[in-house]
């Protein structure tokens, strides 16, 4: 793989784009020449690379193919829903209160059962810690241990919880022996034991462990206000994809809107890498008061010589599954093209929270 030691984000990006032949041949095998092929792929790429820092470099294969596998199943459960929903004239995916009131039951009720599996010890520490606000020095005082210790324990406890919340809230119980073990070593980032309890292969045969494998890995994921990628190449695309989707999981974006905000970013990008040959994007949170994402994506390539027909559907100077530019529109709430032949192009698009809308 290329990269060096000294640049651990370019390793894991590397690492990630040596998965693209493998994730298309996945997703191609399971959906065909489906127009989301492609965004299925970038998908499944983004989430690893997600995941990446968190994973021991040997389960990265194993496990972009179970994420493959997850995102054409997604998509196949999403578009069923549709179909089944389409007669309805109500928007279903804003629910009203009485409904969003059950969803916080449900999620509390969750919370609850995972917090009785944990150990007496387990649970009184972690409470005293995170809700009585009680520091590591005096944990360990009172329990004649030290303060890394403690913290130690905690964060063995958090990676628990996290496990014992996913199980109860998706009402599943683990089929062997070896589940919890692996979805544990997953949640707490310890890749050393995630080699012990050979958790790799463990996620190609099992397919629960598969699917809670994801919110584990791809949790707690810094944020800064603005972000700047350089674009040059298929790895670019993907740390872009990856790092747009996750500053606009800060605001209350949806799944849905998380997903269009990824599948535009990446389209752009693939534009500058296929037509410019480098560029950048430069991804804000916006509160102006109105809160939302605003992408600009650069380059000093070509240009467009017809920016309006450029944005006229059907236009493709390209034979790839790709949106174009009009679906970019259509998928962003505002959009904007300003493009100079011979000095480049600039492409600006913002997605406002719903709630927000006027």
């Amino acid at each position: 793989m290329g990269g060096s030691d000294s640049d651990p984000d370019g390793l894991h990006a590397q690492a990630v784009a040596d998965l693209i032949p493998i994730v298309r041949r996945v997703v191609g095998g399971r959906v065909g020449g489906h127009p989301a092929a492609e965004d299925l792929v970038q998908e499944t790429l983004t989430r690893v690379l997600a995941a990446s820092a968190t994973i021991e470099p040997g389960m990265l294969e194993p496990y972009a193919i179970v994420t493959a596998r997850n995102v054409v199943a997604s998509m196949w459960r999403d578009e069923d829903r549709k179909r089944r929903n389409q007669h309805r004239a109500v928007d279903l995916t804003e629910p009203e209160s009485p409904e969003a009131r059950i969803v916080l039951d449900e999620e509390q009720g969750a919370m609850a059962q995972a917090l009785g599996r944990l150990t007496d010890r387990e649970r009184q520490t972690l409470l005293a810690h995170e809700v009585a606000g009680t520091d590591t020095r005096t944990l360990a005082q009172e329990s004649g241990s030290t303060a890394g210790a403690v913290a130690a324990q905690l964060n063995r406890t958090r990676a628990r919880l996290r496990v014992e919340y996913l199980l109860a809230a998706r009402q599943v119980e683990p089929p062997t022996d070896r589940c919890r073990p692996v979805l544990i070593a997953l949640s707490s980032a310890d890749q050393r034991r995630q080699r012990e309890v050979g958790a790799a292969q463990h996620l190609l045969e099992c397919e629960v462990c598969a699917e809670l494998s994801q919110p584990l890995l791809e949790r707690g994921q810094p944020r800064d206000d603005t972000l700047r990628i350089p674009i040059a190449a298929d790895p670019d695309i993907v740390a872009a994809r990856t790092a747009a989707r996750r500053l606009a999981s800060s605001l209350s974006f949806g799944p849905t809107d998380l997903t269009v905000i990824a599948t535009a970013v990446s389209e752009v990008c693939r534009n500058i890498v296929r037509f410019a040959g480098s560029g950048e994007v430069v991804v804000e949170l916006l509160d102006t008061p109105r809160r939302g994402l605003q992408v600009v994506a650069r380059d000093a390539g070509p240009g467009i010589g017809d920016v309006d027909a450029a944005m006229t559907d059907g236009f493709s100077t390209y034979g790839g599954l790709g949106l174009g530019l009009p679906g970019v529109r259509r998928l962003m709430d505002e959009f904007a093209v300003v493009s100079e032949p011979g000095h480049g192009t600039t492409v600006t698009m913002t997605k406002w929270e719903r709630n927000d809308h006027g």
